[in-house]
C-alpha cells in the first residue's frame, strides 16, 4: 500500500529545497558564479530534491509491485509505463537522475552555468512531478 505519510515526507524535502533554491536563482548568473556557498548550496538542493524524487518512485513501485528499475533512469520509464507520469516528464526526470549522478560521483567537473540553468529552467519538471504525484495518490 503505498503511503502518504512516506510521499508526503519526500514533498516536504523537495519543497524545503524548492524555497532555497528560489532564493539562490533570483540573482543572475554572473552574481551566481561567483559565490561558492550559493553554488554548493544550489547543488545539493538539487541533488536531494532529485532524490526525494527517485524515493517517491521507488516507494510507489515497490508498493504497485511493478518491475523492478534497474537504475534511476528506469524509475521514471517504470513510472511512465504505468500511466502515472508522461513521456515528456518521464525523459526530463531520466535527465535529472543522470545529472544527480554527475553531482554525486563528480566524474566530470560540474558545469557552474549547467547547475544554475537547471536551477533556474528545469527545476519545473520537479514541481511537476509532485503534482503528478500528489494527483496520483489523492
Amino acid at each position: 500500500m503505498i503511503s502518504s505519510d512516506i510521499i508526503n515526507a519526500m514533498i516536504d524535502i523537495i519543497e524545503e529545497n524548492m524555497r532555497l533554491i528560489g532564493e539562490i536563482r533570483l540573482q543572475d548568473f554572473e552574481s551566481f558564479s561567483k559565490n561558492f556557498r550559493d553554488i554548493q548550496a544550489a547543488k545539493h538542493s538539487l541533488q536531494e530534491s532529485i532524490e526525494a524524487c527517485l524515493d517517491i518512485g521507488n516507494h510507489i513501485i515497490s508498493e504497485k509491485g511493478f518491475q523492478r528499475p534497474e537504475n534511476y533512469r528506469d524509475i521514471y520509464k517504470i513510472l511512465e509505463e504505468n500511466g502515472i507520469i508522461d513521456s515528456v516528464l518521464s525523459e526530463k526526470l531520466q535527465e535529472m537522475a543522470q545529472f544527480r549522478n554527475l553531482l554525486v560521483h563528480r566524474y566530470s567537473k560540474i558545469d557552474t552555468k549547467r547547475v544554475y540553468d537547471i536551477m533556474s529552467e528545469d527545476i519545473k519538471d520537479i514541481q511537476k512531478f509532485e503534482k503528478k504525484i500528489l494527483k496520483y495518490i489523492s
